[in-house]
């Protein structure tokens, strides 16, 4: 990764939203406590402290939730270091977490589950830290999305490796939300590998954001990485969809964590990823000049038609709960600007055919107005598509409604920046925006005006239309090779947490007449079968069904049936020593359940996909009363922030033989936090 002390722009800005983060949290847990003294206290002297106390408290957190927007709205920072004039893009700032030591945990894993010397795996745990912390500074190009993709791939090796479904190893992740700033941790991986694969999209953004977007190789570039960025935000869309409660499987993110990942939030983002890939291909076509021809603008009014109005519907996207009170106040009055300020482009682009360009005799007519009519769904009542074309004076009417209403979208984007502190700070923005307006002025002053008041036409809405498909690209992981930093523990299909195995047992083998006694099957690692009962392997303890891992003191887990008979010969009569291991039968796995709760949202989609899974289980059974939900307090509490952890079990838990419900795991000794 880069180096995190560099003094770079971005890198300064990572590090006060890592600052804001550890203020946030300690203003979250001092909210916490003063809310839990005012349910457990009934002295009125103390209430009243408490409560100026917690409006305090409250005052903190929404000025550090405005300097936290601060940090996602200072686009000019991620903007390519040449001189541009174009309306900024937004990037997304990457989610922070906190240092996890794996040392202790896995260790132990490998000595209880694997029955090895878990010290001969430092070396591999080590390097596995070191790439996750390389993974909080990566840089801002492809080597630091191939170092993401490698470790979320190796998250899938340690998560088959080291992460029963069963119960927790006691490692807990940490994440803090890219938009509210409140942690979020789980001992589940997948909250990991979910912010992971978040910090991909986020990158991409940045990636998109500095492309040089006033030459094509860096457009294409900017297309390309807005289009996987917004890929990557709908992977983890569809795999925190779960249609099916009791479908748990390692590919589907079925708890919703965070704000920032939560369905509202990542359909808001994947639609404005899309939205600024379109507004690139917008500036891609008129990279080399629009020139002032007929069908040339009928081209470009309906290409920048498309793009007013994908920014109209992301700012409809952002202005609906929840995302409205989560999402950066300045990103949804950006997305207003842009969707203004390009459909003013659309309206002035076609008051220049009218204007500009009157009906010649070697013109098409035919070609012409087949053109026009595909600019509009209707046209003003008394108006023909042909008749404006031949008449002059109707051309100008309608060329001039246009132009009206191209200064009043102009007009409306420039007071909406206005009002906005964070937008009108950006002067690129402004000077773009203003230019605009004073062409559209320009051109509207240039036309005769003494029919004003005569001319009533309103100008329709422009059908918008694109030639260029921009879709969401998936990101491709299979183009990273990465290896498994475990590989001597043996085949994952087989030496994996789901399966629980005997310790190794040593067999002392003896040849008899050059037979062994037993045959061998499978890949890796071999197994035994058709095993001779009266047989000296038999004999000294091997069984039907027992696996290989070592002959004569070399591993033997990854050798296929061929060289582990090559091996077995080689010793010739000699006596050998055997290391097999037996497989255990185990019991149905459950799925390891880890919610988040965030009294934020009303209910989070992980306690939902929770609750209707337990009924699809106890359908038919008798489900004991479960503890009241008083301990939340009342309908007022549902408007903190705060975060807690629902574990799947508690310690002791299997002596307890009824049905914990999501809620009463609330009622157990989780730490906040």
């Amino acid at each position: 990764g880069c180096n995190p002390l560099a003094e770079t722009g971005r890198s300064k800005l990572q590090n006060q939203r890592a600052v804001l983060n550890q203020q946030i949290l300690r203003a979250v847990r001092m909210r916490a406590g003063a809310e839990n003294l005012l349910r457990a206290t009934t002295n009125n002297k103390v209430r009243e402290q408490v409560l100026l106390e917690l409006s305090f408290v409250n005052s903190d957190l929404q000025i550090l939730k405005e300097e936290l927007e601060g940090l996602n709205i200072s686009v000019e920072v991620y903007q390519n270091a040449e001189e541009t004039f174009s309306i900024p893009l937004v990037p997304l700032g990457l989610k922070e977490t906190k240092d996890v030591d794996l040392t202790l945990p896995l260790k132990d894993f490998i000595l209880e589950h694997y029955s090895q010397d878990s010290s001969e795996y430092e070396d591999e745990i080590a390097d596995l830290m070191d790439l996750r912390q390389a993974c909080r500074t990566p840089s801002r190009d492809d080597a630091g999305i191939e170092m993401l993709i490698s470790y979320f791939l190796q998250l899938g090796y340690v998560e088959d490796r080291f992460f029963p479904p069963t119960r927790h190893i006691g490692v807990l992740f940490t994440w803090y939300d890219s938009f509210t700033g409140v942690p979020v941790c789980q001992q589940n991986l997948l909250l990991e590998k979910a912010s992971v694969l978040f910090n991909i999209g986020a990158l991409y953004t940045q990636i998109g954001t500095r492309c040089n977007r006033q030459t094509q190789a860096g457009l294409e570039n900017a297309v390309d990485a807005f289009q996987k960025a917004a890929g990557t935000h709908l992977k983890i869309l569809e795999r925190s969809s779960c249609k099916c409660p009791q479908s748990y499987s390692d590919e589907t993110f079925t708890h919703t964590p965070s704000y920032d990942m939560s369905p509202a939030m990542l359909n808001v983002l994947v639609k404005m990823m899309l939205a600024q890939a379109r507004e690139c291909v917008f500036e891609q076509i008129g990279l080399s000049g629009i020139r002032n021809e007929f069908f040339t603008l009928v081209k470009m009014t309906q290409e920048v038609a498309k793009v007013g109005e994908v920014y109209m519907l992301v700012n409809a996207a952002m202005n609906q709960e929840p995302v409205k009170e989560n999402i950066p106040y300045s990103w949804s009055k950006l997305a207003q600007i842009k969707s203004d300020h390009y459909k003013a482009l659309a309206h002035y682009f076609i008051a220049t055919i009218l204007c500009d360009h009157e009906l010649q005799p070697g013109d098409d007519e035919n070609q012409q107005e087949k053109a026009l009519s595909q600019l509009y769904d209707y046209v003003p009542e008394g108006l023909m598509v042909l008749a404006v074309l031949k008449d002059k004076v109707q051309r100008k009417q309608l060329g001039k409604a246009h132009l009206r209403k191209a200064i009043v979208n102009h007009e409306e984007a420039l007071r909406v920046c206005g009002l906005c502190k964070k937008l009108r700070n950006i002067e690129v923005l402004q000077e773009v925006l203003t230019a605009a307006h004073k062409r559209s002025l320009l051109k509207y002053a240039q036309q005769e005006t003494e029919d004003d008041f005569l001319n009533l036409i309103q100008a329709p809405d422009i059908l918008p239309k694109a030639e260029h498909k921009i879709e969401a690209i998936a990101p491709q992981f299979s183009k990273v090779k990465v290896k498994d930093f475990f590989h001597k523990l043996g085949p994952p299909t087989v030496f994996s947490a789901k399966q629980r195995w005997t310790a190794p047992r040593t067999i002392h083998l003896h040849h008899e007449a050059e037979e062994l006694g037993f045959s061998l099957k499978g890949g890796s690692p071999v197994q035994v079968y058709c095993l001779d009962p009266v047989c000296s392997a038999a004999s000294a303890g091997l069984k039907e069904g027992d696996y290989i891992v070592s002959v004569g003191g070399m591993d033997c887990k990854w050798l296929g049936v061929k060289e582990v008979l090559e091996r077995l010969k080689s010793v010739e009569k000699q006596p050998m020593e055997l290391e097999v291991i037996s497989c255990q039968d185990t019991a149905a796995s459950l799925h390891s359940k880890s919610a988040t709760y965030s009294m934020g949202m009303q209910k989070t989609y992980s306690l939902i996909c929770l609750a209707m899974d337990e009924d699809k289980i106890d359908q038919t059974k008798k489900t004991p009363l479960k503890l009241p939900f008083r301990s939340w307090g009342t309908k007022n509490r549902q408007k903190a922030a705060s975060t807690l952890c629902l574990p799947s079990a508690v310690a002791g838990s299997s002596q307890i033989k009824k049905k914990l419900s999501p809620f009463t795991l609330l009622n157990t000794e989780s730490s906040l936090y």
